[in-house]
């Protein structure tokens, strides 16, 4: 078990807190090896092991420990029905785009269960129906295109009017045969069968830059510098990517909220339904007291942009959704939090190859959608392949990041960045004077205008004290705004986040917000 403490700005998952991650060095000289994979999640460590695997000299880095990022935060549903994501595809990119989409996701269900039996991990696989549904009526339709467009994508996929849930649904699209696991537990496996192929895992070593000459070059931020032949970003959002890319990535959070129910309350099945602001609920073993069979339920939901406010709101109204539908949620044991971050694409498909045009040495994976496992799997797969230069699969081009938005994404993209735009001005945004930072409450922050109208960000610790640092994100320059509830300044451009004394919490900055004086 990780008796690791979460810190601050990151409540810790019951995955994290209920499995053992071994603690890996940090990287203490500069290195040389063939292939780099920068961050410690699914995508990463499905890729360093896949190389490993095949006989190539793997080195990963994470700037944390290994499962800290969106990884170890995730529901653990592995599937490949991704909401109302079928439908879509066919209408914007095609039929035969989305029957490759859906082979993916397949593909990818079928490698974790191989490498968890490769690793000998016990991974907590279960098999289990997935479903999409909507409890009002006038939105049948939705689903019943979802249906058909996930049938003629190739996946067995039903339309029904029942399921295991203790309240009725108006329709639902039904995938058999799915699989939820224990994240955690599945990716430690991964990282030790790593290791024993032969590759290396450095924790708390955070890449700050990447140059790619005849060898790639790689700094971090406590010195040592890494030289590889092929170098791997799979760090969610890449810190070092082109505007291209970054302008099609959009950052999302959600919460997570879970306790134990009576093992008779079990939907047996997961569920998802794009009704009430995203609601996810699964169920995972839970040990019981003697006498009582317990499962922990897990519901998901309330998805938000990091920086806007009202987090502690959002989780109110999770619990209260929980208890109303499930009415022994939280009776018999504790209720664990947390909160995941992802990244939507543009055109709903995530960006696994080359990072721009111009490099043939380093690739990215990103932008899965909050389809992580799959699409982490997925990508292990592929950039494997571009590496080790074997057959590629059929969706090679279908995720390739050059690729060109549709059209009628273009749009939604341009003003996805003019609200972008807004969040740069912080110096001319009509922000509250220093005197406002007086009245914070413990655990209280707040943006304000500091010397020479700087913004700045204040926070207000347990002890009373004022903790000021710059509110410009160190990524890309836009204005934080804190989250209440996580204690934690947040990013709304890009998704970077910071704890209350700026050490970076999550990327793409890879540098902490600076102290500021206030006044």
């Amino acid at each position: 078990m990780d008796d690791t403490p979460a810190p601050a700005g990151r409540p810790l998952p019951y995955w994290l807190a209920t499995a053992d991650r071994p603690p890996r060095p940090r990287l203490d000289a500069d290195l040389d090896t063939d292939v780099v994979v920068v961050g410690g999640g699914i995508a990463g460590l499905a890729t360093a092991l896949e190389l490993a695997a095949a006989g190539r000299e793997t080195v990963l880095l994470e700037a944390d420990r290994i499962l800290s990022g969106t990884t170890g935060h995730t529901t653990g549903k592995l599937t490949a029905l991704h909401g109302l994501r079928y439908d879509r595809l066919a209408r914007t990119v095609g039929p035969e785009a989305a029957g490759l989409y859906a082979a993916a996701q397949q593909d990818a269900l079928e490698r974790a269960v191989a490498l968890a039996a490769e690793a000998g991990a016990d991974a907590g696989f279960e098999r289990l129906p997935a479903y999409t549904y909507v409890t009002d009526p006038a939105r049948a339709g939705e689903i019943r295109a979802e249906a058909d467009a996930a049938r003629a994508a190739g996946l067995d996929a039903r339309f029904v009017t029942g399921t295991g849930l203790p309240f009725p649904v108006a329709a639902a699209v039904c995938l058999p045969d799915q699989l939820q696991i224990h994240p955690a537990a599945f990716l430690g496996g991964l990282a030790g069968a790593f290791i024993a192929a032969g590759g290396r895992i450095h924790e708390q070593t955070r890449v700050t830059d990447v140059h790619e000459h005849a060898r790639i070059r790689l700094e971090t931020a406590h010195g040592p510098v890494v030289h590889a032949a092929e170098a791997v970003l799979a760090t969610h959002f890449p810190p070092f990517g082109p505007v291209s890319l970054m302008v099609r990535l959009t950052p999302r959070r959600e919460l997570v909220i879970a306790a134990p129910v009576p093992a008779a309350a079990d939907p047996q099945g997961m569920y998802l339904t794009p009704e009430d602001r995203i609601r996810s609920v699964r169920t995972a073993p839970y040990p019981s007291p003697p006498g009582s069979a317990q499962r922990l339920l897990i519901v998901a939901g309330e998805e938000f942009r990091p920086g806007e406010p009202g987090t502690a709101e959002r989780w109110d109204r999770l619990a209260e959704w929980a208890r109303t539908r499930f009415p022994d949620f939280g009776a018999g044991g504790p209720v664990f939090r947390w909160a995941a971050q992802d990244l939507d694409s543009a055109d709903g498909l995530p960006f696994v190859g080359h990072l721009h045009p111009g490099t043939e040495h380093v690739y990215v994976a990103t932008g899965f959608g909050g389809w992580g496992l799959s699409g982490g799997l997925m990508a292990g797969r592929l950039l494997a392949a571009h590496v080790l230069g074997g057959p590629r699969p059929g969706w090679t081009d279908l995720f390739d990041p050059r690729r060109l938005p549709p059209v009628r994404e273009i749009p939604g993209l341009l003003g996805g960045q003019g609200e972008i735009a807004g969040h740069y001005v912080g110096d001319r945004m009509h922000l509250p004077g220093a005197d406002a930072a007086d009245a914070l409450a413990p655990g209280e922050g707040a943006v304000v205008r500091g010397g020479g109208h700087h913004p700045c960000a204040v926070h207000r610790d347990a002890s009373g004290a004022l903790r000021t640092v710059d509110a410009r994100c160190t990524h890309m320059g836009c204005v934080v705004a804190f989250n209440d509830a996580e204690q934690a300044w947040e990013c709304p451009c890009h998704g970077s986040r910071f704890a209350t004394d700026g050490t970076v919490l999550q990327g793409p900055a890879t540098t902490p917000l600076p102290p500021r004086e206030l006044r």
